[in-house]
């Protein structure tokens, strides 16, 4: 028998302008229909911490095909280890930053970029914004806010990968319920 693993569902574009309406009870309920275990939601983005005999090798086509049988779109899923969020986090470049957990910004990579454009992303950066690319993850510190950082609009263009971004703040969050115990 496989041991049980703690992995990290992040969809994107869900629940947004009252578009891709998907209520947390009901991704809990498709997820429970996966077969995952000890499933917690955080907040309408769609963050899902969940258990998993099976490992993570084809749950993010799984679960976007189960919301789209049932939800009738397929959002973008990323599954990362538990493992895999709290290094990204213990990795922070920009430490200072963390007291201002909304101007802080993590996005996922679904994959390493080929030929990733950072001298476009630098020629965007304002002043106070400052950025770094390590191997799946992109940080941002956007002061100023991410609505109005330009930089931020452009990361999945200039890298050419998809990107699921998340702030400091609901990283900690997440983590916080992936390390709880269940009884």
């Amino acid at each position: 028998m496989n041991s049980v693993a703690t992995y990290i569902a992040l969809l994107r574009g869900i629940n947004v302008g009252g578009r891709n309406r998907l209520p947390m009870q009901a991704l809990r309920e498709i997820l429970a229909n996966l077969g995952l275990l000890g499933i917690r939601t955080y907040v309408q983005s769609g963050n899902a911490v969940f258990e998993s005999p099976d490992g993570v090798e084809g749950l993010n086509s799984r679960i976007g095909h189960a919301i789209g049988e049932a939800h009738g779109f397929v959002p973008q899923v990323q599954v990362l280890t538990r493992d895999a969020m709290a290094s990204a986090a213990a990795e922070n470049p920009f430490p200072d930053a963390e007291e201002e957990p909304k101007s802080l910004h993590l996005s996922f990579l679904d994959r390493e970029p080929d030929a990733p454009d950072l001298d476009q992303l630098n020629d965007l950066r304002c002043n106070r914004e400052k950025f770094k690319l390590v191997d799946r993850v992109f940080y941002l510190h956007a002061p100023d806010g991410i609505g109005r950082s330009r930089l931020a609009a452009a990361v999945e263009a200039a890298l050419g990968v998809s990107v699921t971004g998340r702030n400091w703040r609901t990283v900690q969050a997440i983590l916080a319920m992936a390390d709880e115990r269940r009884d």
